[in-house]
């Protein structure tokens, strides 16, 4: 899962993209060496292997802001179309979901195979409003130290053809969720005060948003740090699809695509036997029993963990177990017998028999 991750200068941002590392200081006023509109058709069922007969406009030419393809993606159908749809038909998109679904990742792998500019931000709490719309900075100017005003992120995404993507949308600070408002507007023009100067959206740029919640806070317990969203803004997202955990099928597929060291018949039934186990974590969390619960990130974590120990039992251990209650590990020691058919440590019967 491929993370943008900021880092501050005096006079830049800065944006990492996987091993890339791209200063907005070189290119914030620049635009996007682009067609003016979209000059390439895509077959929906042969490039994300759905089934769908439509058909949506990409780039043909592909610009260091286009993420790296992953050609073992797994698409999801209904939360393809979703955000196809909000690059077709210019629709705000807000994608909503449990963790490790792959939300911000599917997004991203559409924009790759469509070849459209993407950038993507985190909306953690440090994430201010002069971040987003810009700040002074002191530049050298013939010598002499000027202040100027340098634009932020959301403005210079306005102005191109960028799909820009609001990552743990509901963990966005109150005042910068306001700021963001502004543009959620498909049409709706963005004046930029501190330079007196109103911003006409570009007509391809997209907006989407990922988040863990519907806006309404969290009522699990597993996402804390998240915000209640205003409803007048919840309002002005004109498409809300969830992406949730899928059935044991679909789940393996997507680890198989990933780790191809377990397609035979012996990798193919540890990897049923893990998700067997990540579905019983998830419907203890729904049943009370358990407060914490597998992700299908998780499951990928413990696979490729299992490469390096050829162990599945301390695999389970290091990448899920240890991050449990202490009182809830015996219940996931049972749900890890049941499917495997051996006790952990944790398991009751084991300390049972050390005591």
């Amino acid at each position: 899962y491929i993370v943008y991750k900021k880092t501050r200068t005096l006079n830049s941002q800065k944006v990492g993209y996987a091993s890339k590392t791209y200063d907005l200081a070189m290119t914030i006023n620049k635009k996007i060496d682009l067609p003016n509109k979209p000059d390439a058709k895509i077959d929906v069922a042969k490039i994300f292997n759905i089934d769908s007969d439509l058909t949506v406009k990409g780039y043909k030419d592909k610009t260091d802001w286009v993420p790296e393809i992953d050609n073992s993606y797994v698409f999801d159908k209904e939360t393809t179309l979703s955000i196809l749809a909000g690059f077709e038909h210019n629709r705000r998109v807000m994608i909503q979901g449990f963790h490790g679904t792959g939300k911000s990742t599917h997004i991203e792998q559409i924009a790759a195979r469509l070849n459209w500019p993407c950038v993507r931000i985190n909306l953690d709490s440090h994430i201010s409003r002069i971040d987003l719309l810009g700040k002074d900075a002191i530049k050298l100017n013939d010598g002499k130290q000027i202040t100027e005003f340098q634009e932020g992120l959301l403005p210079w995404s306005i102005q191109n053809p960028v799909a820009l993507v609001f990552d743990e949308y509901d963990a966005g600070r109150p005042d910068v969720m306001f700021v963001i408002q502004r543009v959620l507007e498909a049409e709706g023009n963005f004046t930029l005060l501190d330079k007196n100067k109103v911003l006409k959206q570009h007509k391809y740029f997209r907006l989407f948003a990922t988040s863990n919640t519907v806006g309404l806070g969290d009522t699990t317990g597993l996402y804390h740090g998240t915000q209640q969203i205003n409803q007048g803004q919840m309002d002005r997202w004109n498409i809300v699809t969830s992406l949730n955990y899928l059935n044991l099928e679909r789940e393996m597929e997507i680890i198989l695509a990933k780790n191809k060291s377990y397609n035979n018949s012996k990798g193919k039934e540890d990897i049923a036997n893990m998700i067997k186990v990540a579905s019983l974590t998830r419907k203890g969390f729904v049943s009370g029993d358990i407060s914490t619960v597998m992700s299908p990130r998780t499951v990928m974590h413990w696979a490729e963990n299992n490469l390096i120990f050829k162990d599945i039992g301390y695999s389970f251990r290091v990448t899920f177990l240890n991050k449990c209650d202490e009182v809830e590990k015996n219940i996931i020691a049972e749900y890890y017998q049941r499917c495997f058919g051996e006790d952990l440590p944790e398991a009751v019967i084991n300390k049972q028999s050390n005591e």
